[in-house]
């Protein structure tokens, strides 16, 4: 009985030291997928992370693809888990309070380094059949739990409502990394109920309606064909990641040969430069546009931001998203992020200009910035959803997620 006893513990310390490695392991390619993406994880900068030879790595996984399709479910169960807890909470004001805090707390533990990060999920439609099928059946099992935080809904119009809010919200917290840094962790309590403010009331002042004027953008035609090959590469990096949509790929989506791409541009980083230039100068248009027209601070943030939304949900050609900047040089990628920066602190102008003169609530104006940031480059992925309705029902269903607020339910009334 001893002897027996004495195997089954040394089985379990077995079984625990298994699974400590393993979950090392998926933390080391986390870091990577979210510096590297997906396809530009490798096994040998896994191993380094963890301290480990390539060999030990393929023992608990033996293809790269097996490696990061555990590392995004394990970012699906992370998340289920807290709606689920989040779900415990009595109204959907509580729901989404809590699920905005486990993450909080989450990031907080990260700093402290007490977690380490979760693999970021924009590269789910690059994985291959049927991995990615799985995946993107977890996805919308994420999405779904997150949309019943405001209830069951019912009616066609408040499940449309409830559905841009759940969007809403998760990307907002998929970007929190991303900015959060900014400050010092003894600031998170702050963030938190700042952020929160902006999702319960959303940024409009007293007695404001939303009636936006949209803006016309320029469209650059200077090089025959340069516009549409923008368009169709900024459609495939925003679905596929920075490495999934390949070169070949891209000139399939046209219907030319790599050549041609090569006509273009001198390299695949300078088609994903060109696509971010191409996207914050509409940005940085819609902005500067609204200025020279005039008028309250609320109609000029009103007229960006539905401009903006309704270039995201057209057929024609959306916005890059900064999910493609994984996978970027290093370089790169900051200029990309500084330029992101930029366009956040005009929105803060906007805003603060706006509580000045009362046409926007006194939220803080840097968080909001960066809630209206997420929400504006995540648009991309609704556009099916929103095809489903009216355009300018859609963008103001969209919109109001912010505008008012997660839980004002004008936009369907």
């Amino acid at each position: 009985m001893q002897a027996t006893d004495t195997a089954a513990e040394e089985g379990e310390q077995g079984t625990r030291r298994f699974r400590a490695k393993r979950d090392a392991i998926l933390a080391a390619a986390a870091e990577a997928i979210n510096e590297q993406s997906a396809k530009g994880m490798t096994f040998a900068d896994v191993a380094r992370r963890v301290g480990l030879n390539t060999t030990s790595v393929t023992y608990y996984f033996k293809r790269k693809e097996d490696l990061a399709a555990a590392a995004f479910e394990h970012t699906l169960d992370y998340l289920l888990v807290m709606i689920d807890a989040a779900m415990e909470s009595a109204t959907p004001e509580a729901r989404v309070e809590r699920y905005l805090a486990l993450n909080m707390a989450r990031l907080a533990r990260v700093q402290r380094g007490e977690e380490r990060q979760m693999a970021g999920l924009s590269d789910l439609r690059a994985m291959e059949e049927p991995v990615r099928g799985r995946l993107m059946a977890g996805w919308r099992e994420v999405f779904r739990r997150a949309r019943g935080l405001w209830g069951p809904g019912g009616s066609r119009v408040a499940n449309d409502q409830n559905g841009a809010r759940a969007h809403v919200l998760l990307e907002n917290t998929f970007w929190l990394p991303v900015w959060l840094n900014r400050y010092e962790p003894d600031q998170y309590p702050r963030v938190e109920a700042r952020l929160m403010d902006v999702f319960r009331h959303g940024i409009a002042g007293p007695g404001m309606e939303w009636a936006p004027d949209l803006i016309d953008l320029p469209h650059d035609d200077a090089v025959p064909g340069r516009e549409s090959f923008l368009l169709a590469a900024t459609r495939l990096i925003n679905e596929l990641g920075y490495r999934g949509a390949s070169v070949q790929r891209i000139a399939s989506e046209l219907n030319v040969t790599k050549g041609s791409f090569y006509h273009h541009l001198d390299a695949k980083d300078d088609l994903v430069i060109a696509c971010y230039k191409r996207s914050f100068d509409a940005i940085t248009h819609a902005q500067r546009q609204a200025d020279e027209r005039g008028g309250t601070q609320w109609q000029r943030l009103t007229d960006t931001i539905a401009t903006l939304i309704d270039v995201q949900f057209s057929e024609l050609g959306p916005l890059l998203r900064t999910t493609a900047l994984s996978g970027l040089p290093p370089g790169v990628r900051q200029a990309m992020v500084d330029r992101s920066n930029g366009i956040a602190r005009r929105y803060a102008g906007t805003m603060a200009d706006g509580i000045a003169e009362g046409t926007i609530r006194a939220v803080d104006p840097l968080i909001a910035a960066q809630a209206l940031m997420a929400f504006q480059n995540a648009a991309f992925d609704m556009r099916k959803w929103a095809w489903s309705m009216n355009r300018p029902r859609a963008i103001e269903l969209y919109a109001s997620t912010l505008m008012f607020g997660m839980f004002d339910d004008r936009a369907i009334s």
